[in-house]
């Protein structure tokens, strides 16, 4: 266990022999914190540097990190639409950067999604039936492996990312 800004931050490796729940949970915590801190000491421009054809930055990755918590942890669970959530319609749409995001804001907006998503799974069971995703009701267990799948891919683009805009010249 370690301290992360007053809260108690429950590591992967410290968990080996608790329930699967605990397991996932801190494992999918891991690659929120370490997606949202790949934005740390970064000037503006460089957290919005395009090195890709896609729409993908690192600013752009935590924004449609922001995305994805709410499709998985609202819209599933509550069967409100994207629209009803504020929310784009389509992944690709989450990358798109206005201009009044800036590192503080998508950082705090991807931090209170997150909370939100513990909040909206706290009392349910890996195996609850979630029913408002598009491809149909899914249990609590998948859309955790699933979450955890994008989280570690999207930490390994960050991980690229922030290594091309920071390595020395």
């Amino acid at each position: 266990m370690t301290e992360n800004i007053g809260a108690t931050v429950t590591l992967a490796e410290d968990i080996f022999n608790r329930p699967i729940r605990t397991q996932f949970e801190a494992f999918i915590d891991e690659h929120r914190r370490a997606l949202n801190d790949c934005l740390n000491g970064l000037t503006e421009e460089q957290s919005r540097r395009s090195l890709v054809p896609s729409r993908t930055t690192l600013l752009g990755l935590v924004k449609h990190a922001t995305f994805v918590e709410k499709v998985w942890f609202d819209e599933a669970i509550t069967c409100r639409s994207r629209a009803e959530i504020g929310i784009p319609a389509t992944p690709d749409e989450s990358f798109i950067l206005d201009d009044g995001d800036t590192i503080a804001s998508i950082q705090q907006a991807h931090r209170e999604a997150c909370e939100a998503s513990r909040r909206a799974t706290s009392s349910l069971g890996l195996d609850d039936m979630l029913n408002g995703n598009r491809r149909g009701p899914l249990p609590l267990r998948w859309v955790y492996l699933h979450m955890l799948r994008e989280l570690a891919q999207h930490c390994g683009h960050a991980d690229i990312l922030r290594e091309q805009i920071t390595a020395p010249k």
